[in-house]
């Protein structure tokens, strides 16, 4: 019966199925007509013999004699022998269709159920593959959500990357994608109104994600944050860095350190580890609130081996980076940022052992104090 049904919703579908019916119609039809003015039979034989003659039965009962009747009969034969393999074909190729549909939504379900620590991306234009770019240079996993399958022909799939071409704003979709497993929903989709639909379902599904939302409109900024968003961008004021930023905000954490130039290159190492990276570097002026600031982003390993072997190899690198820290009396802190809370503790936690860091989240004025400290 299942198999009957997927066969008939593939008729209604397939422009293959309604023309099979046709054909099939058709050839009855010449049957019947060519039983009833070649072969002289009533309207009941003639139906009879149509059919045992295109089922192949042939049961002699009825036996075409003149050379025009015995034409008829082959023809007739003939394309009942035709039309029988095309359905046997069909629906065949139906369920054969259908089977691996269920069978690939049911790998799709699975990949879905096991995904863990990832960011859900809700749309793909052109803020969406901004925000993609910064998460895949920081080696994070993602799933993208996007109704429009051709936005995601060029993407590669692989365990960190599983895209799912459907309507973001339906409940099926959100309740599918591991939500309370995930750091957080990223929503850039090009409607604000597609966007404060998305970041409310999601906030009445799940009342602990974590959502940064993409606004086009200043008006829509109060409305999405009203509507559960934790964070709320304007791309064209800030950019998809921004949004990934505020997106990794729960999975950032502030570190101050006390070292010299010669350590820079152990502590990159203990990073590269735990695939954490320096966002930036902070360097404390001594009872100055606001610290100078330069970003970091992210580095490919050759870039940093590179940056530590001109460290080394370049007296003026080596003298300027020296002044700077001697300034701040080597005290400088970073904004870390990891694919997860464990593996930026796991590198927090080595930094540790090394006795370079000073502490995690710490205030102004603790820092202050550092600073005072190894000013005197």
């Amino acid at each position: 019966m299942d198999n009957i049904k997927l066969l008939l919703d593939n008729i209604k579908k397939d422009n293959s199925g309604i023309y099979a019916v046709l054909i099939i119609v058709a050839i009855i039809s010449y049957g019947i007509l060519g039983s009833i003015y070649i072969m002289n039979l009533n309207i009941f034989d003639s139906i009879y013999y149509t059919i045992i003659t295109i089922a192949t039965v042939g049961y002699g009962d009825i036996i075409p004699i003149t050379p025009l009747q015995k034409i008829f009969s082959v023809t007739l034969a003939l394309s009942g022998v035709g039309i029988l393999a095309y359905i046997v074909t069909f629906i065949i190729s139906s369920v054969t269709e259908n089977l691996q549909g269920i069978r690939s939504g049911r790998i799709m379900e699975k990949k879905l159920s096991e995904m863990e620590n990832h960011y859900i991306l809700c749309g793909f234009g052109r803020v969406g593959n901004a925000v993609y770019e910064e998460l895949m240079k920081r080696n994070q996993k993602v799933i993208i959500i996007e109704k429009n399958e051709e936005k995601l022909e060029d993407i590669e799939t692989n365990d960190n990357v599983i895209l799912l071409n459907a309507n973001a704003t339906e409940d099926k979709t959100l309740k599918k994608i591991n939500i309370q497993k995930s750091l957080g929903v990223i929503v850039t989709t090009g409607s604000d109104v597609d966007n404060l639909f998305i970041v409310l379902t999601t906030r009445e599904l799940y009342k602990d994600a974590w959502i940064v939302s993409r606004a086009s409109k200043k008006e829509s900024v109060n409305r999405l944050k009203h509507a559960g968003a934790n964070k709320v961008i304007s791309p064209e004021a800030s950019g998809g860095t921004d949004i990934y930023f505020a997106s990794v905000k729960p999975n950032l954490i502030h570190i101050t350190e006390k070292h010299g130039i010669d350590f820079i290159g152990k502590e990159l190492e203990i990073l590269r580890k735990y695939n954490c990276h320096q966002e930036n570097i902070e360097y404390h002026l001594h009872g100055i609130r606001t610290p100078v600031s330069r970003s970091i982003g992210v580095m490919e390993e050759s870039e940093e081996d590179g940056f530590i072997e001109k460290i080394k190899s370049d007296e003026n690198v080596r003298e300027s980076l020296e002044t700077i820290y001697s300034i701040v009396n080597e005290v400088h802190s970073h904004w870390l940022s990891g694919p997860d809370k464990f593996h930026l503790n796991m590198a927090v936690e080595e930094l540790k052992k090394e006795g370079i860091v000073l502490g995690v989240d710490l205030s102004f004025d603790e820092i202050n104090e550092f600073t005072k400290q190894f000013k005197e």
